[in-house]
């Protein structure tokens, strides 16, 4: 049986989005993290500037997300973050978040599979969890809602 146990919410904020353009695979985006902080249960601290998602704009219009950062805890750990999913929804919808509207997370899908790598022994679990998460695009951030599949 699956179970999920909340994780922890973060506020990732995020640079206007570097198009590369169409490229084989897709139309290639960039949007570099700016800062962001992250708090659960078992975990808090912020967001370090320097990482980035590299998403895939598909030609069906849905976007693959593939987001790497950093987190600092608030006890000066360091917890090294990928994401990847997938963020789609009725044409108008997406016109609408791609226009920066902060529109209701309702309206789209956005979910994402997580992967953590730290060296801190504290934080050693989570080595070895899958985490899910579903967000909501904000015009210059993203929430996170991020759980741990137990």
């Amino acid at each position: 049986m699956i179970e999920l146990e909340q994780l922890y919410e973060a506020r990732v904020t995020a640079a206007k989005p570097k198009d590369v353009g169409v490229t084989p695979d897709g139309h290639r985006r960039v949007i570099d993290v700016t800062g962001g902080t992250f708090e659960g249960p078992r975990m808090k601290g912020r967001v370090l500037p320097g990482g980035a998602d590299f998403q895939i704009v598909r030609s069906d219009g849905s976007a693959f997300l593939d987001a790497r950062y950093t987190f600092e805890t608030d006890d000066g750990a360091l917890i090294y973050v990928t994401n990847s999913g997938y963020r789609h929804g009725a044409p108008e919808v997406m016109q609408r978040v791609a226009e920066g509207e902060d529109v209701d997370p309702s309206l789209y899908y956005f979910r994402t599979a997580f992967r953590f790598e730290t060296g801190a022994e504290k934080y050693d679990w989570l080595n070895r969890i899958i985490a899910v998460g579903s967000g909501h695009r904000h015009p210059d951030s993203v929430t996170m809602r991020v759980y741990e599949v137990k």
